[in-house]
């Protein structure tokens, strides 16, 4: 993962919590359906999706999966799937 930036940029820094919270609202779960999947409470969850629309800069469910399919950060059915390294550099 990178560190800093403004929203919307490519050096946005997101947690791994905040990564597992948006490949989650990719398969199309509720706030309360990530709670329940990673025993947490909703009100967290709510948290952690306000943090990341913040830091994205993204406005609802839709741009938040827009932007992390165009920085990679999730795939859909091998569509922008790429081996990202992990070595906290970005892909591009």
């Amino acid at each position: 993962m990178s560190s800093g930036g403004t929203p919307g940029s490519m050096s946005v820094s997101l947690s791994g919590r905040e990564l597992e919270i948006i490949e989650l609202v990719a398969e199309g779960l509720t706030n309360q359906e990530i709670a329940e999947r990673l025993t947490i409470s909703k009100r967290t969850v709510d948290n952690h999706v306000s943090n990341v629309f913040t830091k994205t800069g993204s406005k609802n469910r839709v741009a938040l999966l827009n932007w992390a399919m165009d920085h990679g950060k999730i795939c859909r059915d091998g569509f922008n799937c790429c081996a990202l390294p992990d070595d906290g550099t970005d892909a591009s």
